[in-house]
């Protein structure tokens, strides 16, 4: 209803704009999500304390299994050695174990969190304003309930377990080897920092990169999804080169993106690595001197080696998933980016239902513009009697389908008043406004669903034998019973496995089915051939019949017998009156109709060659 036609100043879908937030404020947005399961993560926190705490016994067995090897001193204590070993092949079952626990319920977590993402996402989507639409790219918007929330769902499941993991093995470690030998430990002192210092600034380096990633993976699939839809017309016109080229572009960026993203955060690891590498160095020599001197066994070096791999893998891995997170952390942005767009301005405190409508409605002094400073409508006046058909012409951009936008309040005018039955349109809910109306638009719309529920889709307290009798009113119960399932037949794709017109004959039929004692009719009959729109005629009039009618067209022929035809030019009405009177005044619309007259029935060589191109 509310796309760029007739709509003067609206602008063109864009990619989402967003404010930078802090890494703090994302995640606390992100625990008022978890919070909800703060028990899951209770028992996840317990099961990973646990299950490292039980991996991290491993090496302390294992040095006391060397130390039971004396060389030159009675040989080898082979019953203590397989006591230690079967203790730690014991304990590292049951780290295993409550590891594959703790996963589950990560899982299950991030499951969880998703779907109540998912859910708000949609919910608020829903209370979103025509406008939001009409200035972004339905493929952004696809892509953060897609994408973007399945980047947080990798994240909670797999990157919380890591670090979770991480922060016990990393202290637990450190305390392992400072019970081991506190002189050994100083080693990390270099190390450690080196690698904290290092992993922070490349964090804060590749946020951004990840952030333009988000956006480019949002252009591209926002291109591919109006590519897609209008590929009919671009076969057409033999532009697939072009628009492959277009493509290629968009592709290459977000290519680029993602790239340049992914190597920069790839350098980390393998840096932090080689720090890790370098303190195993510095510990292996210090070690061995250690043992010269006396300071410490054998068997306690080999434990502080494996406690010092244990104490530097997370840190390593804490890199890579730093990493991680910065991507989960920009996908968090746009969802909840998302999420804080203004909804549609909720009705006034005092706001009433629209109730026992007569139909009369006025539009006086309106002045309206999707730009302020380029107003589509100024100084728009406009009566409907109760019970009277009103048709709006005019040339395209004269804001003929803003006039309507304005009246089932998808905008407000920018000043003047709408009122019906005499009550301002603001002071009504919208909910009650719009359900007044019953709608055929040029564009129809049809879900994933049978022939029934599409037609029952606005009023589902109806019986088979109404639904038949507003099929048979629109024409088209003939070709309903004709599907293989009949009124049971399931539409798919937008009604893909019909015909336009078929799809445009039902939207009829589903507005007939619907009692409102309004109705708008925007080119309600475009999709639909000569001969068809002459079997609805009547079935519209008797439609028509104690409604009050907003019809706009641009065949001039089928709306001879409207009470009123407002001709809009320049955001004003030019001329008001019935077909004939406005033929007698030989002014703009005369002008109008006598060109299509003249055009439908009689056309010059030139003329034809020219429209044939």
């Amino acid at each position: 209803m509310a796309r760029n036609n007739g709509m003067g100043g609206h602008g063109p879908s864009t990619s989402f704009e967003r404010p930078k937030e802090g890494s703090g404020k994302v995640l606390r947005r992100l625990w008022s999500y978890l919070r909800h399961y703060r028990w899951l993560l209770f028992f996840a926190a317990v099961l990973s304390v646990t299950s490292n705490l039980l991996a991290l016994v491993g090496p302390k067995l294992s040095g006391y299994a060397i130390d039971a090897i004396r060389p030159g001193a009675g040989g080898v204590d082979f019953e203590t050695v397989f006591y230690y070993a079967g203790l730690m092949l014991v304990f590292y079952l049951l780290s295993s174990v409550l590891s594959y626990l703790l996963a589950s319920i990560l899982v299950r977590l991030a499951r969880n969190v998703v779907y109540r993402l998912r859910r708000d996402i949609y919910d608020h989507l829903m209370q979103l304003p025509v406008r939001f639409f009409d200035t972004h790219s339905v493929g952004d918007v696809l892509s953060v309930l897609s994408y973007d929330v399945d980047t947080i769902s990798a994240s909670l499941s797999n990157d919380l377990m890591q670090m979770l993991a991480s922060v016990i093995t990393v202290l637990g470690s450190l305390f392992m080897m400072i019970s081991i030998s506190p002189k050994l430990v100083l080693v990390f002192a270099v190390t450690i920092p080196m690698s904290i210092l290092f992993t922070r600034y490349r964090s804060r380096r590749v946020r951004p990169l990840y952030r333009e990633r988000s956006q480019q993976l949002g252009a591209l699939n926002g291109f591919a999804e109006e590519m897609t839809g209008g590929l009919r017309t671009i076969k057409a016109y033999g532009r697939e080169e072009v628009f492959q080229e277009l493509f290629e572009r968009r592709n290459a960026k977000a290519c680029d993106a993602n790239c340049r993203a992914d190597s920069f955060a790839s350098t980390t690891g393998p840096t932090v690595n080689f720090i890790n590498n370098l303190s195993l160095a510095m510990v292996s020599i210090f070690g061995s001197l250690l043992y010269m001197a006396g300071g410490i066994t054998l068997g306690n070096i080999s434990s502080f080696v494996l406690y010092s791999r244990k104490f530097s893998g997370p840190i390593n891995e804490f890199a890579n998933i730093i990493s991680e997170l910065q991507s989960s952390l920009a996908a968090a942005e746009r969802v909840f980016w998302l999420l804080d767009a203004p909804g549609e301005e909720p009705d006034a405190p005092d706001a009433k239902e629209l109730t026992d409508v007569r139909g009369e409605v006025e539009l006086r002094g309106v002045r309206f513009g999707y730009d302020p400073d380029t107003p589509v409508l100024d100084g728009f006046n406009l009566k409907a009697k109760p019970g009277q058909v009103v048709a709006i012409v005019g040339p395209t951009g004269a804001g003929k389908t803003t006039v309507i936008n304005l009246l089932m309040r998808f905008y407000d005018p920018d000043s003047g008043s709408i009122t019906v039955d005499g009550k301002e349109i603001r002071t009504l809910t919208r909910a009650s406004l719009r359900r007044a109306y019953s709608m055929v638009l040029q564009d129809t719309w049809l879900f994933t669903g049978t022939v029934y529920e599409n037609l029952t889709y606005g009023r589902e307290d109806v019986t088979m034998e109404q639904v038949r009798a507003a099929a048979k009113a629109a024409r088209i119960d003939r070709f309903i019973r004709a599907l293989p399932q009949g009124y049971d037949t399931l539409l798919q794709d937008g009604g893909a496995n019909i015909s336009k017109g078929q799809r445009q004959l039902l939207t009829i039929a589903r507005a007939m089915l619907l009692d409102a004692p309004m109705l708008i009719l925007d080119e309600a009959t475009s999709n639909v051939d000569t001969q068809t729109e002459r079997m609805i005629q009547s079935a519209m009039l008797r439609l028509m019949e104690g409604r009050t009618c907003f019809v706009i067209a641009h065949r001039l022929s089928t709306i001879r017998n409207a009470d009123q035809i407002a001709v809009l030019r320049d955001g004003k009405i030019a001329e008001c009156g019935t077909h004939e009177e406005l033929m007698a005044r030989g002014g703009y619309y005369c002008e109008l109709y006598r060109a299509q007259f003249d055009t439908a029935q009689q056309e010059t060589p030139a003329a034809q060659e020219d429209r044939m191109g």
